[in-house]
């Protein structure tokens, strides 16, 4: 199963490789729009500020967009974030447009949160998707951020300081999904979501045509 890391130099590549080579992927990294059309499953990383990962971003993003139709698609805690309609990080009292992959408003956490947010939370499974098979509530992952989406119907499962949130989510079509949490930082249930991500993408990818290169 071919997997592509998509490097725009805002993300933790090495660990996030390492877990997805253990799940059996095999592994490359590439931000060229031309790969990312023809890639069998994509990864979209992000760490450091909405805007900035959105401007890194810009030039794959018809690329990823389109892909995403027929795709296997993984966004990581900045790379979730940008598959929403908008944030409201620096925006100055706006919003900065996302992908539109998902649908909603990544917000600040409430101001009484310490921030950015660094540790270990429980999840709280909201509902059937294959990228939680085997991980339950109460199981344990690794944040880093200061901002997220509300745990809405897009929410696969959820975690709740400050208020409820997606720390895993997915569309409505199943294949665009996202986790809030670092599953490279997150032991064994990261581990498990990265191992589930691969497993969807080579069952998706069976059920379709082979992608090429225009």
């Amino acid at each position: 199963m071919q997997v592509t890391v998509i490097d725009y130099g805002v993300g933790n590549l090495r660990s996030l490789r390492r877990g997805l080579e253990r799940a059996g992927a095999t592994v490359t990294e590439s931000s060229d729009p031309a790969e990312i059309a023809v890639s069998e499953a994509l990864v979209l990383p992000g760490v450091g500020a909405f805007g900035e990962c959105v401007r890194n971003s810009r030039p794959f993003h018809d690329a990823l967009v389109e892909a995403a139709e027929d795709t296997p698609v993984l966004g990581i805690c900045v790379g979730l974030q940008l598959m929403y309609s908008e944030s409201t990080e620096g925006a100055d009292g706006g919003t900065i447009d996302g992908l539109d992959l998902l649908s909603g408003r990544v917000r600040r956490l409430p101001a009484e949160m310490t921030m950015p947010h660094m540790g270990w939370n429980e999840l709280a499974v909201e509902r059937d998707h294959p990228i939680v098979e085997g991980i339950d509530d109460g199981d344990y992952a690794y944040f880093v951020h200061s901002y997220a989406a509300a745990a809405d119907r897009q929410a696969v499962a959820s975690c709740d300081y400050g208020f409820d949130f997606a720390a895993v989510a997915a569309s409505e079509a199943g294949n665009v999904m996202g986790t809030q949490f670092h599953p490279e930082k997150s032991g064994e249930t990261g581990l498990r979501l990265l191992a589930n991500f691969v497993k969807y993408a080579r069952a998706f990818r069976s059920r379709q045509p082979a992608r090429r290169a225009e």
